[in-house]
């Protein structure tokens, strides 16, 4: 399926995703702060290390999500 923004109807799509992206990298940001939390007042090395792990991991797929929505952003002026 090949989208563009300048065909009737695409834009606004385009532009839907790109909020629901937004939300999602925002829920992304939420939960790497709630697993940072986590690790900061867990007692002992092994909670600790995993809910910075998973912090990382959450922190790299929101940069992904946000990357995605900056490509949708600039499509979308472009046109």
């Amino acid at each position: 399926m090949c989208a563009r923004a300048d065909w009737p109807g695409v834009a606004g799509d385009i532009e839907e995703i790109r909020e629901r992206l937004e939300a999602i990298a925002e829920e992304l940001a939420d939960l790497a702060m709630d697993r940072l939390r986590e690790a900061v007042s867990a007692e002992g090395d092994e909670p600790s290390r995993a809910a910075q792990e998973e912090e990382r991991r959450l922190t790299r797929a929101r940069r992904a999500v946000e990357k995605a929505v900056a490509t949708l952003a600039r499509q979308g002026g472009a046109s």
